[in-house]
């Protein structure tokens, strides 16, 4: 069983609470727009991280994340990356992605706003946790955990830090 801490789009700006949220997480995942190279640090010293960086990440971040990360948790094999979209409307670049890696899990972020739905046509779970920053349009700053057992995903929470 592992437990994830979901977020993105933290824009450089890491409210404390986070770590309170993610104090019983086995791991972070990032879906891109750290922002800075120090709040990545800061959450990769704090527990085990994942990410993808986004488009407003630098060379500093694009020289340690990549632009999409395909790997297994457990039973599940799970795609990230920023720019992505939602079922069915899937980003150009990533849909081919979509079809030749068969993920279960997709995860995305960019938009600012929190999604989780299951595509049918493609047998995937897609979440896109918000935005954790307080640069953007979104009102709530948003968060996500979530345990992956096996191939199962399950206890899927969404977390409103606060007003942006």
């Amino acid at each position: 069983m592992t437990r994830i801490g979901l977020i993105s789009d933290t824009h450089g700006f890491l409210d404390e609470v986070v770590f309170k949220h993610f104090e019983n997480c086995d791991e972070i995942w990032h879906a891109g727009d750290f922002g800075t190279l120090e709040l990545a640090e800061r959450l990769s010293s704090f527990k085990p991280l994942k990410g993808v960086y986004g488009n407003i990440d630098g060379n500093d971040i694009q020289s340690i994340y990549r632009e999409n990360l395909f790997f297994q948790c457990e039973g599940v094999k799970v795609f990230m990356t920023h720019i992505g979209g939602y079922p069915p409307k899937y980003n150009s670049r990533v849909k081919p992605l979509l079809q030749e890696h068969k993920p279960q899990l997709f995860i995305s972020g960019h938009s600012h706003i929190l999604k989780i739905m299951y595509d049918d046509k493609l047998q995937c779970l897609h979440m896109n946790p918000g935005a954790a920053g307080n640069q953007g349009w979104h009102k709530v700053r948003t968060i996500i955990t979530f345990i992956i057992d096996g191939k199962n995903m399950k206890d899927c929470k969404v977390i409103e830090l606060s007003k942006r």
